[in-house]
């Protein structure tokens, strides 16, 4: 029966209107240096072209400094095995050409030609590929029927110079065998004593066989099958990728070679291993059915005929998906950066032991988040990471150098450190910008306390906090509660180990914190009936009375409610002496650069005087990240042509600030096209006091900020970091009920170093 007989209708259609609207295909090609200008277009071309290319003629390996070639891999096919399709011809099989491009930029930012090929002479076929090196810096071969495939590769190999690499092999068996290798852990076998069982000996199937024997397995105690039963010596039609594992045994059939087997590894066909043959396996066995869309056999089935069986497929609505994403955006990652001449053996290794490790770590927030409902933790259901994982990236592509390297197959060795910090910023696009406050905030300790210590994104930033940090993290939640969401999650920290936990509900401290509030407020209205009510109720008030006492440093608050109730108990319980809240700064981290904006939430119609309070203190918390300020007085008046409410404010905040001694550039009031574009500013406004882009705009109003932080952030694609309270000597931070994982992780950060730690 056909693909298209076997798809519902709508899922069919859905599938075709995506790869038709709003454009065909899934590729397009963007240029990566402008081209705006008669020069731009002599250096593009013609005659600046030329150094380039008699640089390159002189050093040929300089083409990865002046081209794109050390960036980019094709993926070559001539449509002889796709999918479960078949031999259905090079240009059927562009479309998953294409999407395997998608995936090497979209997972690891490599970019890719897809190549399809009519030619299924294998011989013929290598000598096409090998004579596409001067354009590539690697080539994945795909979807090439076996035994060509094996062919096809080695030739290649033999020829080229850059690594080639036969994803349908290595992939399927470098992130098999990072299951297997987590199943034998958590099965309790080694694997130079389990009996493997192999069905199916195409391509798929004898790499990952030979993986296994890389990884320490024994080749006598592994058992093939294909499709006329066990590959065995007395057999005169093997070839010989499966003569290698031929046996001298007596077995002839499936259910003969399951008897006692640990492992079963099966790349064959749906429906071909039998509940009777799990049966005969050991005890704990170790099944993957990776036949797809439909494998050797169901995970239901294969359980109840053993029920601690630790079982894989190739599909994504079960646990454990065999899936080659894992792998090759990430291996070709490593291998392009180092300028790597092959993928080999101890490359694959590394990159089966760093997917097993990550597995064995606790989940990311970002694949928690993406994940929501499935427990992630280490074990029968969770043996390889998935395929969102961020950590993929730096992880794998790291080992891969690193083995690249100490092999001797990298022809550009490079700063190992540098590189992880690279890649994590490619991954984490806050990472560059919060790199120098993650670094102060290990260089301290603080207690931090969350005041929604129930929710899940507090407990992840909390485990985050841990394994990143030196700081403490304090949740306030009820104990039952956050236990068994720490169960849910898989997340490992223990209250009274990792955290200290605050119940609003018993806390042997409940009478000294009413009291505490109590004394703060008790001449502005409040009784000792109300003080006791709001420290039973109100956990922002708790932690705040927490920082105010000295039992924690910071205080975090606002995953739930409006940012200025939170603020009210806040300034009611925090502010004093020379603390107040001054502004919410908000950091929105773009494509061209870091922008900041100010103030989004505290102030609704600042005067001057809190308007130039703001810029001092936007100037001093900018350079905890280590930029340095430039700051733009933001209103629709500009340099004085408007007489107009929010264009007397900043001309008064310009005053108050010009006659103080400040060591940073303003300028003022202008709007957010002049603040952005210095072009502009120098015809309005020749001889101003800033130069370039400005970095910090502070608005007249919060509606002002407000839409111009909210637009970044959902038009333009910026990442925010904050809001940051700015006033309160880091005493206290409030965010906003949209902020993920990694924002609280961020704000945690902040908290967590000390102002002064910037200078």
């Amino acid at each position: 029966m056909s693909k298209d007989e076997t798809t519902p209708v709508s899922k069919r259609q859905e599938a075709l209107d995506y790869h038709e609207f709003p454009r065909p295909g899934k590729l397009e090609i963007h240029a990566t240096k402008p081209m705006t200008t008669g020069r731009d277009l002599s250096n593009a071309y013609s005659p600046g072209v030329a150094e380039a290319c008699l640089e390159i003629e002189r050093n040929p390996a300089d083409a990865a400094r002046y081209t794109a070639k050390g960036n980019l891999v094709a993926v070559v096919s001539n449509g002889t095995a796709v999918l479960g399709l078949g031999n259905i011809g090079a240009q059927a099989s562009k479309p998953v050409m294409e999407g395997k491009a998608v995936l090497f930029k979209k997972f690891a930012g490599v970019d890719c030609f897809d190549i399809e090929v009519n030619e299924t002479d294998p011989e013929r076929l290598a000598e096409i590929v090998a004579s596409l090196e001067p354009t590539f810096g690697a080539v994945n071969l795909e979807d090439i029927k076996a035994p060509d495939c094996f062919l096809v590769e080695r030739l290649c190999r033999e020829r080229m110079n850059i690594p080639v690499f036969h994803d349908d092999q290595h992939g399927t068996a470098i992130v098999a065998s990072a299951a297997a290798l987590n199943a034998l852990k958590v099965a309790g076998k080694n694997i130079e004593d389990i009996r493997i069982v192999a069905l199916g000996a195409g391509a798929a199937g004898i790499a990952c066989l030979k993986m296994l024997l890389v990884m320490g397995a024994r080749k006598d105690n592994i058992t093939m099958l294909d499709s006329k039963g066990v590959v065995h010596k007395r057999r005169n039609d093997l070839s010989a990728e499966k003569a290698e594992f031929a046996r001298d045994t007596e077995m002839r059939t499936t259910l003969d070679a399951m008897e006692g087997a640990d492992l079963f590894l099966g790349v064959s066909g749906p429906g071909l291993l039998t509940r009777e043959m799990v049966a005969r396996m050991a005890e704990r066995p170790i099944i993957f059915a990776l036949a797809n869309p439909t494998p050797e056999i169901m995970p239901e089935e294969a359980r109840a005929a053993s029920p601690g069986a630790l079982i894989a497929t190739g599909r994504s609505d079960y646990p454990n998906q065999v899936n080659n994403v894992l792998c090759f955006p990430f291996i070709f990652r490593g291998a392009l950066d180092v300028g790597a001449t092959e993928i080999n053996d101890e490359m694959k290794l590394a990159c089966v032991e760093a997917i097993a490790g990550l597995a064995r770590e606790t989940a990311s927030a970002e694949v928690g988040h993406a994940y929501r409902g499935e427990r992630l933790t280490f074990g029968p259901d969770y043996l390889i990471p998935k395929p969102f994982d961020p950590r993929l990236l730096p992880t794998i592509a790291h080992a891969v150098a690193k083995a690249a390297m100490q092999s001797g197959v990298a022809t550009r060795p490079i700063d190992l450190d540098a590189y992880t910090a690279r890649l994590n910023g490619q991954v984490y696009r806050s990472y560059s910008v919060m790199r120098r406050v993650f670094d102060a905030a290990r260089a301290s300790t603080r207690r931090i306390v969350f005041a929604e210590g129930e929710d899940d994104r507090v407990l992840r930033t909390a485990q985050a906090m841990v394994e990143e940090t030196q700081d403490r993290p304090i949740l306030i939640g009820r104990p039952d509660v956050v236990n068994a969401r720490l169960e849910r999650e898989g997340l490992k920290i223990k209250a009274g180990t990792d955290f200290e936990i605050v119940n609003p509900e018993d806390d042997p401290r409940y009478r000294d914190y009413w009291g505490t509030y109590y004394e703060l407020m008790r001449r502005r209205g409040v009784s000792p009936d109300l003080a006791r009510a709001v420290m039973r109720t109100n956990t922002t008030a708790i932690a705040a009375v927490m920082v105010q006492r000295g039992e924690a440093d910071s205080m975090i608050c606002g995953t739930f409610g409006e940012y200025r109730w939170h603020l009210n108990y806040v300034s009611q319980i925090l502010a004093a002496g020379d603390l107040h809240p001054v502004a919410a700064l908000s950091l929105i981290i773009l494509d061209k650069g870091p922008l900041f904006i100010a103030d989004t939430h505290v102030h609704m119609t600042p005067d001057s005087t809190q308007v130039a309070e703001t810029v001092i203190a936007a100037a001093r918390h900018v350079r905890r990240f280590g930029v340095e300020p430039k700051i733009a007085l933001c209103s629709s008046s500009q340099f004085g042509n408007l007489d107009n409410e929010s264009g007397r404010v900043m001309r008064g905040a310009l005053k108050i600030l010009d006659a103080k001694a400040l060591d940073f550039p303003y300028e003022g009031e202008m709007t957010t096209d002049t603040a952005l574009d210095a072009d502009l500013r120098d015809r309005l406004y020749p001889g101003g006091r800033l130069e370039g882009r400005a970095n910090v705009l502070v608005y007249a109003n919060s509606d002002a900020a407000g839409a111009v932080r909210n637009i970044l952030k959902s038009v333009a694609g910026g990442l925010e970091v904050g809001p940051i309270l700015m006033g309160m000597g880091n005493r206290a931070h409030i965010v906003t009920p949209g902020v993920t994982v990694r924002g609280l992780l961020n704000t945690a950060a902040l908290a967590g170093s000390a102002v002064s730690s910037y200078g």
